[in-house]
């Protein structure tokens, strides 16, 4: 079993920058990749960005390019997700998967999730 905790959620204005982190327990083969995910009240659960193990390779959503951006320990068990110049529309609840996905944009490949950090953004 693989525990995944997320911070660093928060009330900020529009234009200004959280940083969100994900722990995850311990590696183990299922924890290939780390990912964020994010939802607003009455959407579909969206990717935001993801690192992978292998290489280090690192994938963005299409609205996360060149706002938001994606890090990691040396120790392959968190990753930090920058976000600037945010927008209300980025207001959502950002949850981080971890595990072993084919598809790395896909929410349910992922094995292990936290609980989410609150992320609002006022206009």
């Amino acid at each position: 079993q693989v525990n995944v905790s997320e911070s660093g959620g928060g009330l900020v204005q529009a234009g200004g920058s959280l940083r969100l982190s994900c722990t995850a327990s311990k590696r183990t083969f299922r924890t290939y990749a780390m990912a964020w995910f994010r939802q607003a009240p009455g959407k579909d659960r969206e990717f935001v960005a993801a690192v992978r193990w292998d290489g280090g390779a690192s994938f963005y959503g299409d609205f996360a390019k060149g706002r938001f951006t994606i890090s990691n320990d040396n120790a392959k068990t968190t990753v930090y997700l920058q976000l600037d110049n945010l927008k209300p529309e980025d207001s959502a609840v950002y949850s981080c998967g971890v595990g072993y996905p084919g598809n790395i944009m896909v929410s349910g490949e992922y094995t292990y999730w936290g609980q989410g950090t609150q992320v609002t953004v006022s206009s």
